[in-house]
């Protein structure tokens, strides 16, 4: 079967690479992500990652840290840049060429946030992970995603969750939730349902670019996505 999809971005939480930590990541997850990357790889898909940071620091809410919001901001950035160093460890641990791309300029230790560099990377099979976000405080790695899949031309956002879909509700909290096969950006707008922030899902939305939700957490969920198979929420 031929994939569905040339060229994705991965979407992955911080909190999932904790797998079941309190902190940082489990070994065991990010070498079972970056296997799961490699196939796609193997596929000849293109594939870009943006990584949260929420396994190390999150600074959204200034009155429990007294930090102020755009200081915590930065220091998230450069949580998703460790993650990004994580998961090109493991991934290069697995035999794929990578490179990662960072908003804020460090040199020592990753490229600077280049389009058309990381558009010639992927066009070589390179993996490239984007860190430190937008580069900009007040915006999620949601809207680093969004952003970063409009710009390198991706054909879907896969985001990659502990849960296998949007829900009418938080199925881990209430039984009764349904899932959605399918649902358009209008009907999340209307609904309010929470699949990224509102400028993510905007930028999304204006620029047509679907965004597949599933649970990365169990095998093989990826490879059925990107051959088309229904798993999954798909917002379009």
């Amino acid at each position: 079967m031929t994939p569905k999809y040339k060229r994705i971005l991965l979407k992955l939480s911080g909190e999932s690479l904790m797998g079941d930590k309190n902190f940082g990541w489990d070994p065991e997850v990010l070498t079972r992500y970056a296997r799961d990357v490699k196939g796609m790889v193997e596929l000849g898909i293109e594939v870009a990652i943006v990584i949260g940071g929420g396994n190390i620091y999150r600074g959204m809410n200034e009155a429990e840290t007294g930090i102020e919001r755009a200081h915590g901001d930065y220091m998230g950035m450069l949580a998703t840049v460790i993650n990004g160093m994580a998961i090109q460890a493991a991934l290069e641990k697995e035999g794929v060429f990578t490179r990662l791309q960072s908003a804020i300029k460090m040199e020592q230790i990753a490229e600077p946030y280049i389009r058309r560099r990381a558009m010639r990377h992927l066009e070589k099979n390179r993996v490239v992970i984007f860190g430190a976000g937008t580069g900009n405080p007040y915006f999620t790695t949601d809207t680093a995603g969004s952003l970063r899949a409009i710009e390198i031309k991706a054909d879907v956002i896969l985001k990659g969750t502990r849960v296998d879909g949007i829900y009418t509700a938080d199925p881990e909290k209430d039984p009764t939730a349904t899932k959605y096969e399918t649902i358009t950006f209008a009907e999340c707008m209307a609904k309010n349902l929470k699949v990224m922030d509102m400028t993510a899902f905007a930028l999304c939305m204006e620029n047509k670019l679907p965004i597949i939700v599933f649970d990365m957490n169990k095998p093989g969920n990826l490879l059925k996505v990107l051959m088309g198979e229904k798993i999954g929420t798909l917002v379009q």
